[in-house]
């Protein structure tokens, strides 16, 4: 099939470049001209493991180009895919200035039918608002009878994983009216689905919801789970036994029940933000949601206030050292990373960073540009500092070596935000060991 996908940020890439990997003739386009060039040049600007390999393939196979040129996308593709951001505005909910744009540019252009696909994070009722964007632009052409269909298909991709995600679904969502374009849809995601996951056909509005839904929910076993995990350090109780306890319950399972110091990223901040922001237009209070956005930000604040404590409130002139950056692993995404409210603590507090992450180091200048240092190496940001505080768990810091920790830091002090350090063995190491959760 020839498809065009508007928009190359994170979900439009991953999208165009795994419809081409399945034999479809693909071009992303972007008004962005400097990243359309870079990928042109084979420069992959994000980090997502695997997917320069496969950019690269395609562009060789002649299967995917680059264009900033709408008109051309919209007259090539059969299927119109919309992949721009939604950023949370002031209030909290999705702002759709781009998607519309970019509904009103296919209005302008197409001459003939095409369905035109929602792959962005869309509030419900955005199906409805780019039908009469399009349509619009169609009547001031008079074209008002040149048929076209819209879809919602949202995505499910996990940053670090996403191509797997994609190429592997557990489930394809289409939110659809027309019989004729559902068929169209399951034929474009048969190869994808080969091992019976679900393609799942529904009206556009729970398709929207579904995707909100989805990271609500996910966003609900976070909190939850870190919730529980403070008042175990209260109790004297220890999460990760109560994590392996509750998670064997198949109804519960092991998936997002990893205490640590909060969720960040592109989706769950800004999708839970959004959906109380819908709630709250209609009249209706998402008391559920609401408190896991305020556990949330109140665990992206617990690595800070055991470092105050274990500091006794001075971190004046003090170096502390950082490892991880980025809101996970596998990405260099900081967008809402407990790493960024924990380094302004520090700096407000008078103590200073050093900081180190495997891929979020050019992210991170950006955010914090001279006000932290940023070293080249793990154990370079160790050298003097006052303490280890371990933000995110990239592999690299699972088995490090202790005996150079302790030589480089001051203080034998790691505050560990992810529980990744065994703590009876980091006592025995003789090392003062803060994590989350445990007693």
């Amino acid at each position: 099939m020839k498809i065009s996908v508007i928009g190359t940020g994170y979900v439009g890439l991953v999208t165009g470049t795994c419809f081409a990997e399945s034999g479809n003739d693909v071009i992303c386009m972007d008004t962005d001209a400097s990243k359309i060039q870079r990928l042109k040049n084979g420069e992959i600007p994000i980090y997502e493991p695997g997917l320069e390999e496969l950019v690269k393939r395609n562009v060789l196979e002649e299967r995917l180009s680059f264009s900033t040129d709408i008109e051309k996308a919209v007259k090539h593709g059969l299927m119109l895919f919309i992949a721009v951001g939604t950023p949370p505005g002031e209030d909290g909910s999705a702002d759709l200035k781009y998607v519309l744009e970019v509904a009103r540019q296919i209005g302008k252009n197409m001459e003939s039918f095409k369905i035109v696909v929602d792959k962005s994070t869309v509030p419900v009722g955005t199906g409805d608002k780019v039908r009469k964007a399009i349509f619009e632009e169609l009547k001031k052409r008079d074209l008002v009878d040149l048929e076209f269909d819209v879809v919602s298909n949202p995505e499910f991709l996990k940053e670090g994983n996403a191509i797997d995600d994609f190429m592997k679904p557990d489930r394809v969502v289409i939110g659809c009216e027309n019989v004729r374009t559902a068929e169209l849809m399951k034929e474009l995601y048969a190869p994808f689905v080969r091992t019976e996951k679900p393609i799942l056909i529904m009206d556009i509005r729970s398709a929207e919801m579904t995707k909100y839904a989805a990271n609500a929910l996910l966003a609900t076993k976070i909190s939850f789970i870190n919730d529980v995990a403070n008042l175990c350090e209260v109790l004297g109780a220890d999460i990760d036994n109560v994590r392996k306890g509750i998670g064997s319950d198949s109804r519960i399972g092991y998936s997002f029940i990893f205490p640590g110091a909060g969720y960040g990223g592109s989706c769950f901040p800004k999708d839970v933000q959004a959906l109380l922001r819908t709630g709250s237009e209609h009249g209706y209070d998402l008391q559920i949601l609401d408190s896991v956005e305020k556990v949330n930000n109140r665990q992206k604040e617990v690595m800070y206030k055991k470092l105050e404590k274990a500091c006794k409130g001075d971190l004046r002139g003090k170096i502390f050292a950082i490892w991880g950056l980025s809101f996970k692993p596998n990405t260099d995404d900081m967008r809402e990373a407990p790493a960024i409210v924990l380094i302004e603590k520090i700096l407000a507090a008078g103590g200073k960073v050093r900081a180190y992450d495997p891929e979020a180091m050019g992210e991170a200048q950006k955010v914090f540009k001279d006000r932290i240092e940023y070293s080249k190496k793990s154990y370079e940001a160790l050298e003097g500092a006052e303490a280890l505080l371990l933000v995110t768990e990239w592999n690299e810091f699972r088995r490090p070596d202790f005996d150079k920790i302790k030589t480089l830091l001051r203080r034998p002090l790691i505050i560990d935000g992810r529980n990744v350090y065994d703590s009876a063995r980091m006592k025995i190491r003789g090392f003062e060991y803060h994590s989350i959760g445990r007693a």
